[in-house]
């Protein structure tokens, strides 16, 4: 019987550095840090082994909800305001002008940054504490996510990428509390969009195989950061992380948003909650999220979603984006993807 293709060991390249100094105590001193190479994008990350016992402001608990979580009568995506301070789509997209499924309220950003931007609500809740959110919000949302791209699909055949998106709390670029999926879709793909779309396609003329499901199956066979599946996703922890305890999941074999059934979106909300139980437990309090698509008929890009922590949105906490990040553009975190990955399995049982 032949084995499932997987991608071979030499892509998971792991290169140990070693800083020498004399410390504090007058002693000869020896730092670990650990170069790896992401094998889908071949960008570096490092990860600095001396730093993760670091007491870090800010999470020695899980900080108090934000200044504005009470604040229901001030925010445009509260109830009854949010029926006259927030835009409508075009009735070409919906006549209704918004779209609903379940608790969920879909409606065009205010402030786009494409042609089709949208904001999708989970529910009123005003303010959700990290972890704590309803299955079921989560799953209504995301589908009423590809309801909305399925329509534009139709109305405008050109506007392939696809994004759906989350900043949750202002230290993850969210400029409202109250919690929502940024929707995207349009003709000129992002940077993340358009090289991946390339090295799918590549992977897939070479080897007639998907390059995520080649990766997944290469870790599920390792073991190593392998966390558990919800229905068709599996679930790992980011070899090379380029965030903080960052988290895939992964759809072999599925290249579009728009082709999902409800099921499918309820196993990777499923998830996304179970991920969000493990940063809470770290006492980590904001993330984001990302699931994106190239709608081609010839796309090999297959589905993953990705999830990770930001710094705490609380007083006096440091930012995990440094001058090493934004200037080098290698991530530097401090724990490695195998513990990741063995914390989060806790969530999976």
């Amino acid at each position: 019987m032949q084995k499932t293709p997987v991608l071979p060991d030499s892509w998971f390249s792991m290169e140990p550095v070693q800083a020498r100094m004399i410390d504090p105590s007058g002693e000869l001193a020896d730092r670990t840090i650990q170069l790896r190479i992401n094998p889908i994008s071949g960008r570096t990350s490092r990860i600095a082994f001396s730093r993760v016992n670091e007491k870090e402001a800010g999470v020695e608990r899980l900080p108090s909800p934000p200044p504005d979580s009470r604040q229901t009568a001030r925010c445009p995506f509260c109830r009854p305001q949010v029926l006259t301070q927030t835009p409508q789509l075009i009735p070409q997209i919906h006549p209704a002008g918004r779209m609903t499924r379940g608790d969920s309220l879909l409606f065009p950003n205010l402030f786009p940054y494409g042609p089709y931007s949208a904001v999708s609500l989970f529910d009123n809740t005003h303010f959700v504490e990290i972890g704590t959110a309803v299955e079921s919000s989560y799953t209504d949302c995301l589908v009423n996510c590809a309801d909305y791209l399925r329509r534009v699909n139709q109305h405008d055949p050109s506007a392939i990428h696809m994004a759906i998106t989350q900043n949750h709390l202002p230290s993850a670029g969210g400029s409202m509390v109250h919690p929502h999926l940024q929707v995207h879709a349009d003709r000129i793909g992002a940077n993340h969009q358009r090289f991946l779309y390339d090295r799918a396609l590549t992977h897939w003329q070479a080897l007639q195989r998907g390059l995520f499901g080649d990766y997944a199956a290469h870790e599920v066979r390792a073991r190593e950061r392998y966390i558990g599946s919800t229905g068709p996703w599996i679930w790992l922890a980011a070899f090379a992380p380029e965030g903080f305890f960052e988290i895939w999941a992964i759809y072999p074999g599925k290249t579009s948003l728009m082709m999902l059934d409800e099921n499918a979106w309820r196993h990777l909300a499923t998830g996304m909650i179970r991920v969000q139980r493990l940063y809470r437990s770290l006492n980590r309090n904001g993330y984001n999220f990302g699931l994106l698509s190239v709608e081609t008929p010839q796309s090999a890009l297959e589905l993953r979603a990705v999830m990770v922590v930001r710094s705490n949105y609380a007083p006096w906490t440091r930012s995990d984006h440094t001058g090493f990040e934004v200037m080098l553009g290698d991530m530097a975190t401090f724990t490695a993807p195998e513990e990741t990955a063995r914390l989060a399995r806790a969530f999976w049982q």
